[in-house]
């Protein structure tokens, strides 16, 4: 028991110790950079405008599409939607047509809609196990889309937006997939395995009321929904945003000056060294843009707040928006969804199969929107 715990404190304080180098290491280098007067002003300028000019512009379209979600499931639209993509379901994604119903409902929202919705029995009866486990590609393939296509729409790119879209879909097929496959070879018996539960007609939608006041509750429900999705992705946009805005652009022309958005520009320096893969995967011309994809892994939220930064920076075009919804909602901070969710059904040993088939998704989701947006854009 005595040597139990003198290793489990050796770990700990060798944890500790590593994260103290890093920690320091890394502020220390950006610091040594721009110099620590600098770097604490940049943090905190860029924190302050990305919360005033962007968070709450994304919390009031997060209001919005919160109520206007909260009104198509109060009056069937999203009932509807799931039947007329039911047929489509088996053939596509190997899941049955009930599983649109997840699609939507994060789509809508934000992934962490998927958790709720698998572990209702009267839900996940029509899964075979191994399906109901790539649920949880299929489902986070398309959080905050909503919220992502009314943004970049917003900013005067909805055609790309809509592109996006299709090249999510075609991510969240590939990584639904391969997640499948994955989990039928580590445990083939799940392949014909039934999860237990209830039955379908117990999945309703029913509502008591006039249509006014149904309306009116919806919209407010839904807006209350929407201001805490808005004030969710707070701490995303203001840490990552800025930690990756500062490792993405550089100095201003005067130099370090403490300004908002100012940095070291490490990652287009990394990047520059590869970028042609990159401009012929996404159509990337500049190597500042692979920034967006890696902040949409932890967040979405966050890698909306790069957008503005960009567009006035004249970096972004139509492809490139294409790029970054498709890959935006197939990433949408599927790091922290993926563990919660599988660790609920019982596989949290899938984790890692599924962080890598939804990461071959999101790739090829980005990968399908540049070349549909191309080729498109060579016919009109």
């Amino acid at each position: 028991m005595r040597y139990k715990s003198f290793k489990f404190l050796t770990k700990r304080r060798i944890e500790a110790g590593v994260f103290l180098i890093i920690f320091f290491g890394t502020f220390t280098f950006i610091g040594s950079k721009m110099g620590l007067p600098n770097m604490l002003n940049t943090i905190m300028q860029t924190s302050y405008s990305l919360l005033i000019d962007t968070v709450f512009y994304i919390m009031a379209i997060t209001v919005l599409s919160g109520a206007l979600g909260k009104l198509l499931t109060e009056f069937g639209v999203v009932r509807l939607l799931e039947v007329m993509l039911k047929p489509l379901m088996k053939p596509i994604y190997n899941l049955p047509g009930v599983a649109a119903l997840g699609g939507l409902l994060t789509f809508l929202s934000d992934n962490p809609a998927i958790i709720s919705l698998a572990n209702e029995k009267h839900f996940n009866k029509y899964f075979k196990k191994y399906q109901l486990i790539s649920l949880t590609n299929f489902g986070t393939a398309f959080g905050m889309g909503l919220v992502v296509i009314i943004f970049m729409a917003g900013r005067g790119y909805g055609f790309a937006a809509v592109i996006g879209l299709v090249g999510a879909i075609i991510g969240s097929i590939i990584s639904t997939r391969l997640m499948q496959r994955f989990t039928i070879k580590l445990y083939p018996e799940l392949e014909t395995e039934q999860v237990e539960g209830g039955d379908e007609q117990q999945i309703s939608f029913k509502s008591e009321g006039s249509v006014f006041l149904r309306g009116l509750n919806s919209i407010l429900d839904g807006g209350k929904m929407g201001v805490d999705l808005g004030l969710a992705i707070i701490p995303g946009v203001l840490i990552i945003s800025t930690f990756v805005m500062m490792l993405t652009f550089g100095p201003s022309p005067e130099g370090f000056t403490g300004k908002a958005y100012e940095g070291i520009a490490l990652l287009p320096h990394l990047a520059q060294k590869v970028n042609f893969i990159f401009e012929w995967l996404f159509g990337f011309k500049s190597p500042e843009l692979i920034a967006f994809p890696i902040t949409s892994l932890g967040a979405v939220g966050a890698a909306l707040g790069l957008i503005p930064k960009f567009q006035n920076a004249g970096l972004i075009d139509g492809n490139a928006i294409a790029v970054f919804t498709a890959m935006g909602m197939c990433w949408s901070g599927f790091l922290s969804t993926h563990t919660a969710m599988l660790d609920s059904l019982g596989y949290r040993k899938l984790t890692g199969k599924a962080l890598l088939s939804h990461t071959i998704g999101g790739l090829f989701a980005g990968i399908s929107a540049h070349w549909i947006f191309y080729f498109i854009s060579l016919m009109f």
